[in-house]
């Protein structure tokens, strides 16, 4: 089991650079996977009524849960200057702290209105962690939406709590990006299987399970959006393990392998302990590949997710991608799947939303992945689209979630096959 590198893989080939009008969500959208990943942590939005409604809205939470995200509403006087920004965060964070005894990492998370107006949120970290350590520990990370791409709210908040990470001389594996309980026990298994018992998380599901780093630290990045963290971690001394991501069957075992070789599990035990995840994921990523084998692809950027998932529909699913388009592209990090995407697409970085649409309605892909406000009108225009933002908020990683993941980009596909069936005038 192993990933062959074609000899004509993206990973040299040019890349168009758009800068123009964009179509993303914000990075407080990360909050709401990070605080239910994260459960002694809380995180305090400073920021906006508008703030506040995109979390409650998107987040789905009814008015009897305890959520583990708050906003502290800044008012005009705040942004006319009228009154101490400070005192007020102050007093609210003690009122937060004096009823959820809880919490044991409270992240104040700035947004657009508080960098506007110059809050000084790491002054406000530091000396609200004088205050109530060593029984909470305060971090502050941007949720702004200004200049970046929504995943990057999760990036700058792990980024934020490295500098804490305590330090070890040990050698050590790390598993770095937020995924569901149920895809990091799935990986825990397997890395117990082949002989390691104790990788650790970031984050981890408590504060006092966070891992230590140091200098024989080795690190897989889960997600492909974390150079931010992966940098911080560099100059604490870990070394990254550069690998294709675990999307799928092939992806996963390069992925595991990548972080076993590392730590010296003989091919044997690897062998042994990932065999049968592999031959099954294999199996059933064949059936719902039949939707997709041959299909065309274009991918609008916005997540950063876009190339190691357009590794494995290609290689995987036998799909064809037309363009790759992704907010940023890191080589150092998605280089290992760009290596291995056949065929020669056009990879595109950054955004001009109105110069891509020309290139997805000239192409006519069998299925354009994008954004929620662009789906409805490519959907009008006879494309089938896929929600681009369903793949953060669901889990796709690993051996056991492969078929689910190839699932996720068939289903459009059937559903556009059964509307030509019924009505093919207006497929068309």
């Amino acid at each position: 089991m192993s990933l062959d590198v074609p000899s004509a893989g993206c990973q040299d080939a040019p890349i168009l650079k758009e800068r123009g009008q964009r179509e993303v969500f914000c990075g407080l959208t990360g909050i709401i996977w990070l605080h239910r990943k994260m459960q002694d942590a809380f995180f305090l939005v400073v920021g906006s009524r508008t703030c506040a409604h995109l979390l409650q809205s998107a987040a789905g939470v009814m008015i009897f849960a305890e959520p583990r995200f708050g906003t502290a509403i800044m008012e005009e006087k705040d942004l006319a200057g009228l009154a101490d920004a400070h005192e007020e965060l102050d007093r609210e964070v003690a009122r937060l702290l004096a009823r959820r005894p809880d919490i044991k990492q409270l992240f104040l998370v700035g947004s657009c209105p508080s960098e506007v107006i110059k809050l000084d949120l790491a002054r406000a970290a530091e000396r609200l962690s004088e205050t109530y350590a060593p029984n909470v520990r305060v971090l502050n990370y941007s949720g702004s939406g200004i200049e970046t791409t929504f995943t990057q709210g999760e990036d700058a908040c792990l980024a934020s709590m490295v500098p804490d990470l305590a330090e070890t001389s040990a050698e050590s594996l790390m598993i770095v990006g937020a995924l569901p309980d149920v895809v990091e026990d799935q990986f825990r298994r397997l890395f117990t299987a082949m002989g390691l018992d104790d990788v650790r998380f970031l984050p981890a599901k408590e504060a006092a399970l966070a891992p230590s780093v140091g200098r024989n630290t080795r690190f897989l990045l889960a997600q492909p959006f974390l150079g931010d963290t992966a940098a911080a971690l560099e100059r604490r001394g870990a070394q990254h393990l550069a690998a294709p991501f675990p999307f799928g069957a092939d992806g996963t075992t390069g992925w595991l392998r990548r972080g076993a070789e590392a730590m010296g599990v003989a091919s044997a035990d690897f062998d042994a302990a990932t065999r049968i995840g592999h031959e099954r994921a294999v199996q059933a990523v064949a059936k719902v590949a039949e939707t997709l084998r041959g299909k065309s692809l274009f991918f609008f950027p916005d997540s950063q997710l876009e190339i190691p998932l357009a590794r494995f529909l290609a290689t995987e699913c036998g799909m064809v991608p037309l363009e790759v388009g992704s907010p940023y592209i890191h080589k150092g990090i998605v280089g290992a799947d760009l290596a291995l995407i056949p065929g020669a697409p056009l990879l595109s970085e950054g955004q001009d939303v109105d110069l891509q649409l020309e290139r997805c309605r000239t192409s006519r892909p069998d299925l354009s992945v994008c954004g929620l406000g662009l789906a409805n009108p490519l959907e009008a225009e006879g494309l089938a689209t896929k929600w681009a933002i369903e793949l953060v908020f669901t889990p796709i990683h690993g051996y056991e979630q492969a078929a689910d993941l190839a699932g996720l980009f068939a289903r459009p596909l059937r559903r556009r096959n059964m509307i030509e069936a019924i009505h093919p005038a207006r497929a068309s």
